[in-house]
């Protein structure tokens, strides 16, 4: 695209999803209109773009999984589905008029500080620009992992990501392996289990799973919450409410989870009779250490005749053979992997250099990944990350989360303005490591850190990606940049300027 090369900007947003287009949004109602949105895809939608599974929906209420500032009061279902979900982010990338913004087929190679002009230098799939304030709304559920098993090249069948599903290959009469036991797997099974002639399960560890209470929202609710505005927020504000009363229980009081684990096993029982297969499927662990997932399909889908249990991972392939970690040995047509992403080792992180040359990647290789307030890392200054290190939830809205941090984006660039110039700020190492071990002393009486292997988890046994507090409480220590916690840079000579707290 050679009308932006050289091109300069004041924010450059990187993704599509619902945090980049939730930090467009913000700019534009800030007055900043000199941004771009820098997506590697051809439409919005993030996460909701790529998954298109038979089966995906959301585990978030549909009323609490939206904006607050977009709230839509058209939604079908409690629970919505992917398609409807596209739709929405679709309708907020119209109504705020982000188009204009958004360069699309654009996905960035490297954003690299340059020190000598106070900017990050973008090279992209569509160019290279440059921009004073970085936002990284990439995701941690963007780019899929698949497990490094021995033969798995060699196998001569269909082998595909849950999130990157192929439409082209019909599982109809197909021999499948469904590998992984997640959110995305419990919800392929009950759609694939009629298709497929065989279907074989792979589980490494069993999950928790409760009911999902799902019904179409009816014709007359909506024309309420279209009429009245007010109830459509009350619903939200309710469900949302529920949720923060939740969170003691994962967050101090693990121990009394015990009722949640008793409804969890009655809605195994109500489904699964054989009692060799109940005890394949019963988790080890206290409810909640790992993602509890929601169905009503999952349990009556692994008691039919065409599906088997598999209680160990899958460790090899050999031909159109694939062997579990116990020796179990099964004959498919098509591996289907449902093995999440690369949540604690983001590729984009290896695509980020700053200020002394290290990317992102070698900054978090020894402690993991941590960031001031899940949005600073100390030498890339104007950088900030949505749903960093340690924001995620184990139980409500990904969707309070980034607004609050859209709070902090909007203040960070309000101090920016008020300290005129070209002027930078660059959080110090020494209240990152203050932030950081308050949250992880807080993390360690969580239901997460109880003893079982998650994706919560990094290589190195930390819980670098959830929040151990209420949204409340983040939303009050995202409002504002405390300037005490950063340095200020100034001219390209890079001198540093005291601040006062």
């Amino acid at each position: 695209m050679a009308e932006h090369e050289h091109e300069h900007v004041r924010v450059a947003v990187i993704g599509s999803g619902f945090g980049g287009l939730g930090a467009a949004v913000r700019l534009r109602r800030e007055g900043v209109t000199d941004f771009v949105v820098l997506e590697r895809a051809g439409s919005v939608g993030g996460t909701w773009r790529d998954n298109t599974y038979p089966g995906c929906a959301c585990d978030v209420p549909s009323h609490l999984y939206s904006f607050s500032f977009a709230p839509n009061p058209d939604w079908p279902r409690t629970f919505s589905g992917q398609g409807h979900i596209r739709a929405y982010l679709e309708h907020v990338a119209d109504v705020f008029r982000l188009r204009p913004h958004i360069r699309f087929d654009s996905e960035v190679k490297t954003m690299t500080w340059n020190a000598d002009r106070l900017c990050w230098d973008i090279e992209t799939a569509g160019g290279p620009l440059s921009a004073d304030f970085v936002v990284s709304a990439t995701g941690p559920l963007s780019d899929p992992r698949i497990p490094d098993i021995p033969g798995l090249d060699t196998f001569p069948g269909k082998v595909f990501h849950s999130a990157r599903w192929d439409h082209d290959y019909d599982l109809r009469g197909k021999r499948v392996a469904m590998v992984g036991t997640g959110a995305s797997a419990i919800q392929i099974v009950p759609a694939v289990q009629p298709l497929a002639a065989k279907l074989t399960l792979f589980q490494r560890t069993p999950p928790w799973v409760l009911p999902r209470v799902d019904r179409a929202i009816t014709g007359a609710e909506r024309r309420l919450h279209r009429r009245l505005p007010v109830t459509t927020r009350l619903r939200r504000g309710l469900l949302w409410g529920i949720r923060e009363l939740q969170v003691q229980l994962f967050t101090k009081r693990p121990d009394e989870l015990g009722l949640v684990e008793s409804v969890a096993k009655r809605n195994m029982a109500r489904s699964i009779k054989d009692p060799a297969l109940r005890a394949k499927l019963t988790p080890g662990y206290r409810i909640g250490c790992k993602r509890i997932l929601l169905s009503s399909e999952y349990y009556p889908a692994l008691a039919k005749p065409n599906v088997d249990v598999v209680a160990s991972g899958l460790s090899e392939v050999r031909g159109r053979t694939v062997v579990a970690g116990d020796g179990t040995e099964a004959e498919v047509d098509a591996i289907v992997f449902g093995t999440g992403f690369h949540v604690t080792d983001m590729p984009i992180a290896d695509r980020v250099v700053g200020a002394d040359g290290r990317t992102l990647a070698e900054a978090w290789a020894a402690g993991g990944m941590e960031a001031l307030r899940g949005a600073s890392v100390p030498g890339f200054p104007n950088w900030m990350t949505v749903i960093g290190p340690n924001t995620g939830l184990g139980n409500s809205s990904m969707i309070l989360m980034i607004e609050s941090q859209l709070n902090y984006m909007a203040d960070h660039l309000r101090q920016l303005d008020v300290l005129g110039g070209r002027v930078v700020l660059d959080a110090r190492p020494s209240a990152l490591h203050a932030w950081n071990r308050r949250v992880q002393e807080r993390m360690k009486r969580t239901v997460w850190n109880t003893g079982c292997e998650s994706w919560y988890l990094d290589a190195n046994g930390r819980n670098t990606t959830l929040w151990p507090g209420t949204t409340t409480e983040f939303r009050r220590v995202t409002r504002r940049v405390d300037l005490s916690e950063y340095e200020v840079l100034r001219t390209a000579a890079v001198k540093k300027a005291e601040v006062s707290a």
